[in-house]
């Protein structure tokens, strides 16, 4: 086995073990997929093992490649380090819209933050709704945001990249006194009858709106009717609790005052949270988060749906790849 193995071989090894897809991992390292496939073999004959099956249908890591991924996982951070540390001039903030101060999205940010040198900076915004972001991403004017990539339209997701982050199970925020509020968990069929907010009239969300829509269609759930944007938590909470509102939510979700958060299950709505980027974009920080996004979701089983029960549009398992199958809901 060779002494010395080049970082190019790892990276072209990380990027497939994480897409499991040469075509998605040659465009992710922008080289031809033959290229990339030249890489993969002589890594494979240095170092004497097989590392994929690859069939017409699918690729998989081998024993010996998922033995090989969390060292060149280590190998590959240890050299960003290194260049990081002797770049001179420090990297330009990465601006990563959040939507709030709690939930999928921001849990990776602050795990990412704890990961890069003190020369890379990652500013949070916190204004919810990949629509909205999208446009400033392909501005420039925003590095990242999280959303549901299958609800932008198809010339959008052209100009961003993706990576799917996790099945976020879906739930429903209510006042205290609601007589639904008294239950642990809402099963959706008892929503029928109910007008729930989400987020109807603000254009920056239509992703998220559309999701619901496709949600309560055929089970006599109301969508509230359209509401200028709210921007900040702060104002959401006011609006919320003087309109008297149930809301469609997230299970993590920001406190509200008199209301009470209720998973939704039988079955269980997903919402689909990926992380989204302008196409081209380098810069650590993004290496970093999409690094921190893997590995929360395999700790946690962010990709894995609950149970046998649960809800996911068709168009949305497909952008999720292999995070999800096809929903039975």
């Amino acid at each position: 086995m060779a002494h010395d193995v080049e970082p190019r071989l790892l990276r072209a090894f990380v990027a497939v073990a994480d897409e499991l897809h040469f075509t998605r991992a040659a465009a992710r390292l922008y080289v031809a997929q033959q290229a990339l496939s030249r890489d993969i073999r002589r890594l494979e004959r240095e170092l004497g093992a097989g590392l994929f099956v690859r069939t017409t249908r699918q690729v998989a890591l081998t024993a010996e490649g998922e033995r090989l991924l969390p060292h060149a996982r280590r190998v590959l951070r240890a050299q960003d380090e290194l260049v990081a540390a002797f770049r001179g001039a420090a990297e330009r903030p990465l601006l990563v819209d959040v939507g709030a101060p709690v939930g999928t999205a921001f849990r990776v940010l602050a795990e990412a933050r704890e990961r890069v040198p003190e020369s890379c900076e990652l500013v949070a915004r916190f204004h919810s709704g990949l629509t909205g972001a999208a446009g400033e991403l392909a501005a420039g004017r925003l590095d990242v945001s999280f959303g549901r990539f299958a609800g932008l339209p198809a010339g959008v997701r052209a100009e961003l990249d993706h990576q799917p982050v996790r099945l976020e199970p879906m739930a429903v925020l209510l006042r205290d006194d609601h007589p639904l509020a008294a239950r642990p968990a809402v099963p959706l069929a008892e929503l029928a009858g109910e007008t729930l907010y989400a987020g109807a009239g603000n254009a920056g969300t239509a992703e998220w709106t559309g999701l619901a829509a496709r949600l309560f269609e055929g089970r006599g759930i109301a969508m509230a009717e359209p509401f200028p944007e709210i921007e900040g938590p702060e104002e959401f909470v006011r609006v919320v609790r003087k309109r008297g509102w149930s809301v469609l939510a997230s299970v993590e979700f920001i406190e509200v005052p008199g209301m009470v958060l209720r998973p939704v299950v039988d079955p269980v709505p997903l919402s689909p949270v990926s992380m989204v980027w302008r196409r081209g974009l380098r810069h650590p920080g993004l290496e970093a988060l999409r690094a921190v996004a893997r590995e929360l979701g395999e700790r946690d089983g962010w990709g894995a749906p609950p149970g046998e029960a649960w809800w996911l549009p068709q168009e949305d398992a497909r952008a999720m790849g292999r995070l999800s199958r096809t929903s039975p809901g």
